[in-house]
């Protein structure tokens, strides 16, 4: 079995504070997690790549993440981050390509799930950003929360040009055991067909300390009977989801939730959708 890990974290806390990691319970990541932490994390499962993914909006980070990837034979793919409003939004995307590892950058991602306004994402603005990054070739990952999903679904459909990248499932509240309204939602956003979706994150939204597959199943087969296997990837959400289990865990939770669905479905959701959206060379290609 192949594994692309389509979503994980690395930040340096001597480089650049991580203030989201103050939060009640969010003790365990106060420190910072280097390569050499990520590879040791996936060596047992056999991921062959990765894609790092930004965490914050801060604009220094995104040279640095590009930097990271030159140096790993593991990271494959950047999801960075810029301002989606600014002026000069198409140079700032072309100044981030003319980087050492510019190559790498295959995405952009804002932390939605922050904004205070549940429409952020079709102000005008924000949507004159979203087709300036469709127009450099790069797709945009989506974290919001689900009542957020309406506008996301909306700045997809307004832009068909744009793969979105849905994050975390849209945050469905797994430890309150609620199916709706983020269902709908869900299903709403994903009858676009320019959108997918990461099977990740799902740990975290459920109870720490006690969740179990049986939690997690109703939120995976809702995903894959909406977005399909073909649009659907493996993303492990490291280190984030060591608050709750460890990466083979989370690993081993996800075989276990795709494990009725045929060989050809499973490395869609393992390595293929990943490899498409993100555009990574397949090792058996030769």
């Amino acid at each position: 079995m192949t594994i692309v890990d389509a979503h994980h974290h690395l930040w340096d806390l001597t480089v650049r504070d991580q203030a989201w990691t103050d939060g009640p319970g969010l003790a365990p990541l106060r420190r910072s997690f280097a390569v050499p932490d990520l590879e040791a994390a996936v060596g047992p499962a056999g991921v062959s790549a990765t894609v790092l993914v930004e965490t914050i909006n801060v604009a220094e980070e995104t040279p640095e993440l590009l930097a990271l990837a030159v140096a790993s034979d593991l990271i494959g793919a950047v999801v960075g981050w810029t301002d989606l409003t600014a002026p000069d939004l198409t140079e700032a995307l072309g100044s981030l390509r003319s980087l050492p590892g510019g190559g790498y950058l295959r995405g952009i991602r804002h932390q939605v799930q922050g904004e205070p306004d549940p429409d952020w994402l079709t102000r005008p603005g924000v949507l004159r950003g979203l087709r300036a990054v469709a127009a450099a070739g790069l797709v945009y990952d989506l974290v919001v929360l689900p009542h957020q999903l309406p506008a996301a679904a909306r700045a997809a459909a307004a832009i068909p040009e744009l793969t979105f990248v849905l994050d975390h499932l849209g945050k469905p509240p797994i430890a309150s055991a609620r199916h709706e309204p983020w269902a709908q939602r869900l299903k709403a956003f994903a009858a676009l067909p320019n959108t997918v979706c990461k099977l990740s994150g799902m740990v975290t939204e459920a109870d720490w300390a006690s969740w179990t597959v049986d939690d997690l199943r109703p939120y995976a087969d809702t995903v894959i009977d909406a977005f399909g296997p073909g649009r659907l990837m493996f993303g492990s959400d490291w280190p984030v989801c060591t608050l709750a289990a460890g990466y083979t865990g989370v690993v081993r939770s996800a075989g276990e939730l795709i494990a009725a669905l045929s060989p050809a479905e499973q490395a869609d959701i393992w390595s293929g959708t990943a490899r498409r959206v993100y555009r990574l060379a397949d090792p058996q290609a030769g």
